[in-house]
């Protein structure tokens, strides 16, 4: 297991990410002064973002039913814990985008290699309603999948 996106396993089997990047931004307002540079005042952390672009190849590795989950999962506008699989925890997280690009075609149109690319933003981790559920959320899955 690479990572675990709530019960969305990352790995060889499902879909696996060729790079990890994380990008993490602190708030300071700002007011304007006569005659002396603005006054800075810290505001809090701001928004927390993490990039996960990767390749499947469906016939060597992963599965295509993968991004297809994601996509479910996204769409219940839910939030869903990230654990990194050294045990590390990221945080409560939403799915904010995933885009694929399909190159190198079979004769019956399925992609031979799929680049994808997923950004995750984090959310407040008080915010206990926003966490998506298993039970919900795998009826979901199962149907938007099969």
């Amino acid at each position: 297991m690479m990572m675990a996106l709530g019960m969305f396993v990352f790995g060889m089997q499902t879909l696996a990410y060729q790079e990890f990047q994380r990008q993490s931004a602190w708030r300071h307002g700002s007011t304007s002064r006569i005659g002396a540079r603005p006054a800075r005042q810290y505001l809090g952390p701001g928004d927390e973002t993490i990039t996960l672009p990767g390749v499947l190849l469906p016939e060597i590795a992963g599965n295509v039913l993968s991004l297809d989950t994601l996509r479910v999962m996204a769409d219940t506008g839910k939030a869903w814990s990230l654990i990194e699989g050294s045990g590390r925890i990221y945080g409560i997280y939403v799915i904010e985008d995933l885009s694929e690009t399909r190159t190198y075609f079979f004769r019956d149109g399925a992609a031979r290699r799929i680049e994808f690319t997923l950004k995750l933003t984090r959310v407040d981790e008080s915010r206990v309603d926003l966490l998506g559920s298993l039970t919900g959320a795998l009826g979901d899955i199962l149907r938007g999948v099969l």
